[in-house]
């Protein structure tokens, strides 16, 4: 009789999967920012698009950038009718940048698009930002710094006012002084030329990040400082080019619009007070001071140069979006200046240096309960109102492709179909329709008003809904 045989039985648990040679696990800090990225997206686009589904749209500047992406979308000069009908954007801001949404738009028209790549575009900025920051403090004190940029005031006003075009320009500065402090000086350079095509200010902007390049590389080689030297040349004649040239062959005076705002501005301290606390929002709660010791503050002086000496008191303030692109060079300044602060021969000084990250990032926490992002702890942000949708039932009565000339209110409701000029700013043209926002009863007399503005023409009441009016013209112009 044979010997029995030890039947062996298959393993309950599988031997581990071999992974290629040179296979390394991704390491969570690199996933960090893009996680934070992904929430910030998240927030940030609930606010922006929440903003919109309440019809509390704050300016004219939405339906402005739909008219211009529209008009790219369909292979057309970038007109926009609310600055004057047949107006080309180009003589108001040099901002060609635009047109790289028009792919999307085309697919997706609605000025829903436009916040919600402004929203990806600003979150995109919080990966850099963190990133550079953990390379040079650490995992956590750079994800404390990815999270206060990310909370910051500048960031979270832009995002609540509307689309403005320096959506581009916030994650290429960010990603520019990401490489800057690598040591990474011609990627620091690529990243930063764009800027001329985001507004022709920010030619002065690259010239100032080309400049810090210059000095920091210095010490490496002669072919970065050279190439730093050429771009500040360029990013500055880029900047006179536009002014001077490229804006007044597109606009209709020949001219750019804006020069009255400097050659109107009195004096450097008009309006010292709201200045220094612009400059104090700047530094304290986002940096803790600490920034004065980065080069890479310098950076922000081009912004806050034409900011302080314009005789517009918008400017001057910590609102709307004017302050978004400096968000990144003050939080990278800081990641830049605390190495060398915490080997410092002061121990308060290495002290203070070794909390800043974490009490940045409580700042920014704090701050956040009355700033924009705020309002996702109300459960109405999340809701449509139903007087919203009684006023959209409204507009809808308005035909595709009419002429419209309207207020701020409806708008943003109207230019992804109608032609849609500025109240008071057709110039001549008599629209078929008249759109009023009325809700504080300013136009006590809707149908006298448009009288008013267009002699030649009666208009009667189509429909009345929410403090919203509509006008029909009756007769030829």
């Amino acid at each position: 009789m044979p010997a029995p045989t030890l039947q062996v039985s298959q393993p309950l648990i599988p031997a581990p999967v071999a992974q290629p040679p040179g296979y390394r696990p991704p390491r969570p800090e690199r996933r960090d920012p893009w996680v934070l990225a992904t929430v910030l997206f998240a927030a940030y686009a609930a606010v922006s698009v929440g903003r919109y589904r309440h019809m509390a749209t704050l300016s004219w500047d939405l339906g402005i950038f739909e008219q211009v992406v529209r008009a790219y979308a369909h292979l057309r000069a970038p007109v926009s009718d609310l600055k004057g009908p047949g107006f080309d954007i180009l003589g108001d801001h040099f901002s060609p940048v635009t047109a790289l949404l028009a792919p999307l738009y085309r697919l997706f028209p609605s000025p829903v698009t436009l916040l919600v790549a402004q929203a990806a575009l600003f979150a995109l900025s919080a990966v850099p930002v963190t990133r550079a920051a953990a390379r040079l403090l650490g995992r956590r004190r750079g994800l404390a710094l990815g999270v206060a940029y990310g909370l910051s005031w500048g960031v979270q006003r832009a995002v609540d006012f509307d689309f403005h075009e320096i959506s581009f320009a916030v994650p290429l500065i960010a990603f520019s002084l990401e490489a800057l402090l690598a040591g990474r000086w011609r990627a620091a350079l690529c990243w930063a030329l764009p800027l001329v095509l985001v507004k022709e200010d920010l030619g002065l902007t690259l010239a100032a990040i080309a400049l810090v390049v210059a000095w920091r590389a210095g010490g490496a080689a002669r072919r970065p400082v050279v190439y730093a030297l050429a771009t500040a040349v360029f990013g500055a004649a880029a900047t006179v080019l536009v002014l001077t040239v490229v804006i007044p062959s597109f606009n209709t005076t020949g001219g750019y619009d804006y020069w009255t705002k400097v050659s109107d501005s009195g004096t450097p301290l008009d309006g010292l007070g709201t200045k220094l606390r612009t400059l104090a929002w700047l530094l304290i709660p986002t940096t803790g001071l600490l920034a004065l010791r980065s080069p890479l503050l310098l950076i922000t002086l081009p912004t806050l140069g034409w900011r302080f000496l314009s005789g517009d008191a918008h400017y001057w303030g910590p609102d709307w979006h004017y302050s978004a692109v400096l968000m990144p060079v003050v939080f990278l300044a800081l990641a830049d200046a605390l190495p060398a602060t915490r080997r410092s021969t002061r121990a308060w000084l290495r002290s203070y240096a070794a909390q800043v990250p974490a009490a940045v990032a409580a700042a920014a926490l704090t701050l956040t309960t009355s700033l924009p992002l705020a309002q996702l702890t109300r459960a109405e942000v999340y809701r449509e109102p139903a007087a919203v949708s009684d006023v959209e039932g409204l507009l809808a009565r308005i035909p595709d492709d009419a002429t419209v000339e309207s207020n701020i209110g409806p708008i943003s409701r109207l230019t992804s179909r109608c032609r849609v000029y500025w109240l008071g700013g057709s110039q001549g043209v008599a629209p078929r329709y008249i759109a009023l926002e009325n809700i504080d009863e300013r136009y006590r007399d809707p149908v006298g008003y448009a009288r008013k503005l267009h002699p030649g023409a009666e208009y009667a009441v189509a429909g009345e809904s929410g403090g919203y009016v509509v006008l029909r013209r009756l007769t030829a112009a």
